[in-house]
């Protein structure tokens, strides 16, 4: 889990020109959603098990899901 979150790119990265733009912000604003709201699918899909293998439960995958752990 740790290389996941660290592979990803992330939003000021990717936008760092148009973060004085409304628009940019916007996009940077989606691209997040977009990032936890896949990240928690993945990690929903994961059978109990699995989530205890990576030393996860299911009440940590909000937190992880935001960048939060």
């Amino acid at each position: 889990m740790t290389f996941y979150a660290q592979s990803r790119i992330h939003t000021e990265q990717v936008l760092a020109g148009f973060q004085g733009l409304s628009l940019g912000a916007l996009i940077a604003t989606l691209k997040t959603w977009n990032d936890e709201r896949i990240t928690r699918r993945e990690l929903n899909a994961l059978t109990d098990r699995e989530l205890s293998d990576i030393g996860l439960n299911r009440a940590d995958i909000d937190a992880v899901a935001r960048g939060y752990r």
